[in-house]
């Protein structure tokens, strides 16, 4: 069970997807499953023992220009959107509104009060 304020998931943004799987496939012994993301691009799973615990996301259009790679992490909140109302209340501005990824779970972007982004979900429940 996830719980509220707990590091829930961490994804890299990266150009090269293929590089960086070699890479971590080579030095933490990584191995990726392929999801389908739509518009021929591929989310990556990374995996340790079976178990997920990474994504890769192919940074890729002009959304991303002048965009450095980084990890992303996300905090797992109760009521993503509830919560995003109390952090914008404290200072925290909106990147990215409240969206849903079906069996993932419901997702924002924000940039803290000090500067840092951060995405927080309220992750689905499992099956």
């Amino acid at each position: 069970m996830i719980q509220h304020g707990y590091f829930h998931w961490n994804e890299l943004m990266t150009r090269d997807t293929e590089k960086m799987k070699a890479f971590y496939a080579a030095t933490v012994g990584w191995t990726f499953e392929g999801m389908d993301m739509g518009g021929g691009q591929t989310y990556w799973i990374a995996r340790a023992g079976g178990e997920p615990v990474a994504g890769l996301f192919p940074m890729a259009g002009p959304d991303f220009e002048g965009v450095e790679e980084h990890w992303m992490p996300y905090l797992a909140v109760d009521g993503v959107d509830a919560v995003l109302e109390k952090a914008k209340g404290s200072g925290a501005e909106v990147l990215r509104a409240p969206f849903d990824v079906p069996g993932i779970g419901r997702i924002a972007i924000l940039r803290e009060p000090g500067g840092a982004k951060i995405g927080w979900m309220t992750p689905a429940n499992p099956a």
